[in-house]
């Protein structure tokens, strides 16, 4: 890599701290949408639990006899490219992130016309499903 250990943590520290990595997010979704590559007819969510033993983004898992974990929560358009991504805690129950994941979809441009934030349909499991989120996604994913 070309420098030490801690250079590289310090410069990844400082980069996410700028917002280097958003930015780069947006970029890559502005040529994709420009190209033709991105499908907005469905949206596709769903979230994983992992381990974390330190952190500040760490609760007791109702899946792993309370230990400490992390979930990432993560929308992708219909063929996987990556739209938002979050983390919480593990004791967070999907439904909970479902409207703040979609809000993370930032305004995608690179065709004429008004930026895209939003898919034609939204599919997630049943993790994700409740009466005032189908509500309030009803014609808004």
């Amino acid at each position: 890599m070309g420098c030490s250990r801690v250079t590289a943590w310090r410069r990844l520290r400082d980069w996410q701290a700028a917002g280097v990595w958003e930015r780069a997010h947006a970029a890559l979704l502005d040529k994709l949408n420009a190209a033709g590559v991105l499908d907005w007819s469905a949206a596709v969510v769903d979230g994983s639990h992992i381990r974390a033993l330190k952190g500040g983004l760490t609760g007791p898992s109702p899946v792993d006899r309370a230990r400490a974990g992390s979930k990432h929560h993560l929308i992708t358009d219909s063929a996987g490219v990556p739209l938002a991504i979050s983390l919480t805690g593990g004791h967070r129950n999907d439904v909970t992130q479902l409207l703040p994941l979609i809000d993370g979809i930032g305004p995608v441009r690179g065709k004429v016309g008004r930026p895209r934030r939003r898919s034609d349909r939204l599919l997630a499991d049943r993790g994700y499903d409740s009466i005032s989120t189908a509500a309030s996604c009803d014609g808004a994913a």
